[in-house]
């Protein structure tokens, strides 16, 4: 879990800086969203790695910023590069959150 959990921080980071990295930082909406949502990400994926389970209120929000990444693109119409890298990396982050959200505590070491 605690791969997954620094993987997520990690994409959470890419969000805070894909702005200026892919190019969308002259859309104010765009630009402040990823940004908010990337800090999110990178404190709730760092604060709750270690907490498995569905009552881990940080993997509920890893989730939602997850969920957020695959839609926000097409709400602020963003280029086609500009999509691909969100809905992959939010699909990631979900599939990750959602995967920490069903571990037991039992299972602290894994991945």
């Amino acid at each position: 879990m605690k791969l997954r959990g620094n993987l997520n921080a990690l994409i959470g980071v890419w969000f805070i800086i894909a702005p200026w990295a892919i190019g969308y930082s002259d859309q104010s909406g765009a630009l402040w969203s990823s940004i908010v949502f990337g800090i999110i990400q990178v404190i709730v994926s760092l604060w709750g790695y270690d907490k498995p389970g569905w009552n881990s209120w940080q993997n509920w929000i890893s989730a939602i910023t997850g969920v957020w990444f695959i839609i926000f693109p097409f709400i602020y119409s963003l280029t086609n590069g500009e999509v691909w890298s969100s809905v992959v990396l939010g699909l990631i982050t979900t599939i990750f959150s959602l995967w920490n959200l069903g571990s037991n505590s039992g299972s602290k070491a894994a991945g």
